[in-house]
């Protein structure tokens, strides 16, 4: 039976809230494991859709994350400061550099999908592997209903 506030309207369960504290501190903890890689989470989720798309230019990959394109520049200017990935000119359309991982970044995605691993084991240590099903489930039809898109934090939406 659902609990019931003074003014006799259902109290709300909490679920909300405990989404935000565990993907606040989900982030918080990411952001740490990552560290010893020497990039920032913002560039984590970068090269893995880098990867993870033929072709990618920085245009397409802007509206994807919904990061302004100035800012995408910034990013991937930084990512390529580091080795981890080069700019060729589109040879279908001249206008575009795509964007593709160097040797260094693809070891670096290895490490990093690593780290990613033992991150969701850690965090999810107290599920069994039935629960941490059946909550990644729930999860992915929370986010369909909410509209969001599928593996793209909304956090780049404010860089």
């Amino acid at each position: 039976m659902q609990e019931l506030m003074k003014s006799g309207e259902p109290r709300p369960s909490g679920v909300a809230f405990l989404l935000a504290q565990l993907g606040a501190h989900a982030a918080e903890r990411f952001g740490e494991r990552i560290r010893v890689l020497g990039i920032s989470p913002p560039h984590a989720g970068i090269l893995r859709l880098i990867a993870a798309t033929p072709s990618c230019n920085q245009q397409a990959l802007a509206s994807r994350l919904g990061v302004l394109p100035s800012r995408m520049v910034i990013l991937i200017d930084e990512l390529a400061d580091k080795g981890l990935v080069k700019r060729t000119r589109s040879q279908r359309d001249r206008r575009h550099s795509e964007l593709a991982l160097t040797r260094a970044g693809r070891q670096l995605l290895g490490k990093l999908s690593k780290l990613a691993m033992e991150h969701e084991a850690g965090l999810c240590a107290a599920l069994t592997t039935k629960e941490r099903d059946t909550l990644a489930a729930v999860c992915r039809k929370i986010v369909h209903q909410q509209g969001l898109i599928p593996d793209v934090h909304p956090g780049y939406r404010k860089l």
